[in-house]
């Protein structure tokens, strides 16, 4: 694990024992600290042994004045949950994970960070810079919204690299994080329970525009107009102030080079069989971008590209059964991410809805061509089945997931494709998009 002179000695209290929460309480016991952990289910609690440092206590209920931080769950909603006021109260800074590794990077071997924000094409964007990197021979390792907590890590030897999948919230409990490269795929609406509107959203995103030091390097999508405003306001910092935090500076300094990218700059995808369609190459575009600004030469850079072999529940082909395809989408949980899904496949029977973050489908309407029919699961099947029925489709009100794919299989024929891609968050129904994306596969294993 990742452990660090810089917490010895000091207090903290974290909030949510889920798995970067128990890696946080380990790193942070390990690096001398106490610690006051809480979780609100009875099974997370037990998962943490007694032992010296450490004490069970809601933050909530005790007094926090002198903790040196609150480290939270990037689920805990700051816009809504009590603890933002007491921390505030207290003058203890609320924090999460992120940003304890941005204080112990001092203490690890000489090394590079790269954060990647974005809508949608993160994940994908982390796994195929993390694994042209590992092809390349150059140690990395992926945390943050990917993989294994990023303090569970055993730390680099000199010259890694980090690559880091960074959500809006985990950016929001973020404040020191300097990225040698930042990465930002897109921007469109999501989360907008968390924010004051769109422009809160975008405005979190750019904050790790902010936090780069002078020198490093900005890799941004120019394909819609909020990274298109990132990127300007970036190059053209006016009045000699920061455009996200506002800070002074030299009205020459532009905070590092920023490099503009998109999928227009990919011209050619055949040789990289897991980055089919332009949503791909998007993210091709940000790796190749990445990867240069770290030193790689072109060699390397292609032959981790050939070699990417794709993200599970992203476009996953799961299985063919009586020529019928089976894809699992399950990490598309919102309309722009189902998109280049549907874009993808020509005769699609669309398994879609759970925990609606929106109200239309309007990102996937110029591919309704290419659906025979849809079946709708979860909170959102109502909607999702009205919206549908009025673009003159076929639905079927499954309701659930294994209904659905029982339905879609009884209708498919041979070349066409079964695919779970829901545009919706997964937690009506599961714990997380992982396993709705487990659940599809073992369904379509049970027919």
């Amino acid at each position: 694990m990742i452990v660090s002179p810089a917490f010895s000695g000091k207090r903290y209290a974290v909030l949510g024992l889920a798995r970067s929460g128990l890696a946080t309480v380990e790193a942070l016991l390990a690096s001398g600290a106490r610690v006051t952990a809480w979780d609100g289910k009875d099974e997370a609690r037990a998962k943490l042994a007694a032992q010296e440092g450490l004490d069970l206590a809601d933050p909530l209920d005790i007094d926090l004045v002198g903790y040196d931080g609150v480290v939270v769950s990037p689920g805990v909603p700051l816009n809504r949950h009590p603890i933002a006021a007491k921390a505030r109260d207290a003058g203890v800074p609320v924090i999460g994970d992120i940003e304890l590794f941005a204080q112990a990077r001092a203490s690890l071997p000489p090394h590079k960070v790269v954060g990647i924000t974005g809508t949608n094409g993160k994940s994908t964007t982390t796994a195929l810079i993390h694994h042209i990197l590992q092809t390349a021979g150059v140690p990395s390792l992926m945390g943050g919204n990917i993989g294994l907590p990023i303090l569970s890590q055993d730390p680099l030897p000199e010259g890694g690299v980090y690559v880091l999948e960074l959500s809006s919230y985990q950016i929001d409990l973020t404040f020191s994080l300097d990225c040698d490269v930042a990465v930002l795929t897109n921007i469109t609406p999501d989360h907008l329970d968390r924010y004051d509107g769109f422009e809160g959203y975008a405005a979190s995103k750019a904050r790790l525009f902010g936090m780069r030091g002078a020198g490093h390097v900005a890799v941004i999508a120019t394909e819609d107009d909020q990274t298109r405003a990132i990127a300007t306001q970036l190059r053209h910092p006016g009045a000699g102030r920061d455009p996200v935090d506002g800070a002074e500076l030299d009205p020459g300094l532009r905070r590092g080079d920023v490099v503009e990218v998109g999928s227009a700059d990919i011209v050619d995808q055949s040789r990289w069989p897991a980055l089919q369609g332009p949503h791909n190459a998007q993210n091709a575009a940000c790796a190749i971008a990445t990867c240069t600004a770290l030193g790689l030469g072109d060699d390397a850079i292609e032959a981790g590209l050939a070699s990417y072999p794709g993200l599970p529940h992203r476009m996953e082909r799961v299985a063919e059964k009586g020529g019928v395809l089976y894809v699992n989408d399950s990490k598309a949980t919102n309309a722009t991410a189902t998109a280049p899904a549907l874009a993808a496949y020509p005769a699609i029977h669309w398994i879609l809805g759970g925990l609606r973050k929106t109200d239309e489908l309007d990102d996937c309407a110029p591919f309704y061509g290419h659906v025979r029919a849809g079946y709708v699961i979860g909170e959102a099947a109502p909607l999702f089945a009205h919206i549908l029925g009025e673009a003159g489709l076929p639905v079927t009100e499954s309701g659930t997931l294994d209904q659905a794919v029982r339905d879609a299989a009884a209708t498919a024929r041979p070349g066409e494709t079964v695919m779970l891609s829901p545009a919706c968050a997964s937690f009506d129904q599961f714990t997380d998009y992982e396993a709705r994306g487990e659940a599809f596969r073992a369904a379509v294993g049970a027919l």
